[in-house]
């Protein structure tokens, strides 16, 4: 499977309680063609940014139709590279 990136604008104030149901929703969707690995929020841009496994973009996309239709979604864009401070010891 490739790493995907998808980013989701979701605006300046998310928080846990609010995303939870979401998440749970994405989490219930999974399927062995695309699997969502963790999110990282930033408010100043106001976006989600969220890292998954999968066969395809059609394969997450399907996920996020089901799961969270109303969910502004950029991309999902191919992960090619994936660098770690640790490479560089």
């Amino acid at each position: 499977m490739a790493r995907y990136l998808a980013i989701h604008p979701v605006g300046g104030e998310l928080t846990l309680e609010g995303g939870t149901p979401l998440a749970k929703s994405i989490k219930a969707h999974l399927t062995v063609d695309a699997y969502w690995i963790s999110s990282i929020y930033v408010p100043e841009t106001g976006a989600l940014y969220c890292i998954w496994d999968a066969k395809d973009t059609d394969a997450i996309r399907k996920v996020l139709a089901k799961a969270a239709p109303d969910l502004p979604t950029q991309g999902p864009y191919l992960i090619t590279m994936n660098i770690h401070s640790e490479d560089f010891r």
